[in-house]
């Protein structure tokens, strides 16, 4: 074992943590959401994950992604993303797409080759179509819903898309993926209402937990099987 895993094992095993490291990882969306789940996956031993994001690091995400700083602007998420991954562990297998991932281009991703799908992107037929074919593939899938316009990171929780209540963004991914026959969808949302705005805004504290929550969520879906949850 690698001392920089010694802690992780100390909570979850060996056999949890050979499995992490053979665990492979899509995730959609590396902003304030997806680039902390990204993060956190790697830091538990993640051994391979695949990330997809077409945008460049903007002055706007500085607010509330971990990529964004001055040293960064106007570089490629995905190469910003995958230096750092490599930072932390340069053993963890990266494969970058740089897409923006729609249904006209979806067959770029082959869902088959993964052991769990992230979606946290914003596009809501993205969304629908990144949660659709991890279904039609077997893969297990979790999908962040809005946090945009959040200020309260506790009203975040977990819940099958079906009981969500609140979050509007839900309530429409809830409505097509009903009509597709699609069920039995993980998500992250938030119960805090919302001001009624066409302006969204942001700050740091609450995409960044939700990514965390879906890190968490990944990696004990994982390894249940081995630790016997």
């Amino acid at each position: 074992m690698e001392k920089k895993w010694s802690r992780t094992e100390n909570l979850i095993g060996a056999d949890a943590l050979k499995k992490l490291e053979d665990s492979n990882v899509l995730v959609f969306g590396i902003g304030g959401v997806g680039s902390y789940t990204i993060e956190a996956l790697v830091r538990s031993g993640l051994g391979s994950i695949t990330i997809v994001d077409k945008d460049v690091v903007d002055e706007t995400n500085i607010n509330r992604q971990l990529i964004a700083t001055q040293h960064t602007i106007g570089r490629e998420k995905t190469e910003v993303m995958k230096e750092r991954i490599l930072s932390i562990n340069p053993n963890c297998k990266v494969k970058t797409s740089t897409i923006f991932y729609l249904p006209e281009n979806a067959e770029a991703i082959d869902f088959k080759t993964y052991d769990y799908v992230v979606d946290a992107v914003d596009i809501i037929t993205a969304k629908m179509d990144i949660i659709q074919r991890a279904k039609e593939n077997g893969v297990p899938v979790i999908s962040c819903m809005g946090t945009g316009n959040k200020l309260d990171p506790t009203m975040l929780e977990v819940s099958d898309l079906s009981k969500t209540s609140i979050c509007p963004l839900a309530k429409v991914i809830r409505y097509e993926l009903k009509k597709r026959g699609i069920t039995n969808v993980k998500v992250v949302y938030s119960k805090e209402r919302s001001p009624h705005t066409d302006i969204v805004g942001s700050i740091s504290f609450v995409p960044s937990v939700a990514g965390l929550i879906i890190a968490g969520e990944v990696v004990k879906d994982l390894i249940k099987e081995v630790k016997g949850l």
